[in-house]
């Protein structure tokens, strides 16, 4: 196969190499013609031409209706709102996602952020640099209700783990159905009652029209005054200012944000400053190797692109994600 003949693939990001060393160790890097670009630099124009599939970050709005011949988008994160929103992205091009692949870092992140909200650390580091002698009592994560609003990949995974921490793990998710170590699944119509029963709501929801805004003022009022909300999900599923509220007010106890409407968070957001909420700088997908990861599940879509096979983790662009 010329040069010529071979499909053309854009890696549009800043760090190619363990994509490119991916491509080498799958035995694929003769099949394709492989182009790398920083994700600063702007496609030429017989590259746009020539673009068959492309792993990217982000794309601008009036570069997509310039490729003809893109037929498949790799994108490298989960959530993929901001490519849903581009105005201009063609019907015709195959979105696939990253879920799936911030299965264990994430879900260790979220139980870093139950055990922050249970365990004295950050009080016991504070009395060290004082040298002051306190004894604290942790409170125990046995027992408690963890409520999983979005029971997919990573829903999947905290709920395994917490059940081992001894929690009662109850939740809601559009397909219904039994999920191991969730001892009840509600029906997202019904994700009223995980709120009200839960000492700990963990948001994983993705974006979308029936989702940004959901945790209002109503749906905090529903919570326990004792109950801490926990959001690894999206930014823009939250009210802040009715967080800001609820946590002034005692309606609930608090809550740990890793994902925010505006990133960085403004400096003069009250996130920063409400007692009760703690503030997160978006490090819950984050993985010294995520790069090799991503890279894992962009080879297996590869090689079915090439053998015009049924791709993984594609969009469904009516649900957003």
């Amino acid at each position: 196969m010329t040069v010529a003949e071979k499909p053309v693939v854009l890696l549009w990001l800043n760090e190619p190499a363990p994509y490119r060393e991916a491509l080498q160790d799958a035995g694929l890097a003769d099949r394709v013609d492989l182009h790398t670009l920083r994700m600063d630099a702007t496609p030429s124009p017989e590259l746009l031409e020539r673009c068959e599939a492309m792993l990217a970050w982000r794309a601008g709005a009036g570069i997509l209706p310039r490729m003809p011949r893109l037929r498949w988008i790799q994108a490298q994160t989960g959530g993929v709102e901001g490519w849903l929103a581009l105005p201009d992205l063609p019907g015709k091009i195959m979105l696939t996602c990253a879920r799936g692949t911030h299965r264990v870092q994430m879900s260790e992140n979220i139980l870093g952020a139950l055990f922050h909200l249970t365990k004295p650390y950050a009080a016991i580091t504070a009395d060290q640099r004082e040298r002051r002698w306190t004894r604290r009592i942790s409170e125990v994560l046995a027992g408690t209700t963890l409520g999983i609003l979005g029971l997919g990949a990573i829903g999947h995974e905290v709920a395994r783990k917490a059940a081992v921490l001894e929690m009662r793990v109850i939740g809601a998710r559009r397909s219904g159905g039994r999920v191991a170590g969730v001892g009840q699944v509600y029906p997202p119509e019904q994700a009223d009652e995980v709120l009200k029963a839960s000492d700990f709501v963990l948001l994983l929801l993705p974006s979308t029209a029936e989702t940004r805004g959901y945790m209002n003022a109503r749906r905090l009022r529903l919570m326990k005054p004792t109950a801490y909300l926990l959001n690894f999900g999206r930014g823009d599923l939250v009210v802040d200012q009715d967080l800001v509220e609820a946590a002034k007010a005692g309606t609930i106890a608090g809550a740990v944000l890793d994902v925010y409407t505006t990133e960085p968070l403004p400096s003069d957001h009250p996130f920063w400053v409400t007692p009760g909420i703690t503030v997160l700088p978006h490090i819950g997908g984050l993985h010294p190797e995520r790069d090799r990861i991503v890279a894992g599940l962009w080879i297996e879509n590869l090689r079915r692109f090439l053998g015009g096979r049924s791709l993984l983790q594609v969009v469904d662009r009516a649900r957003g994600y």
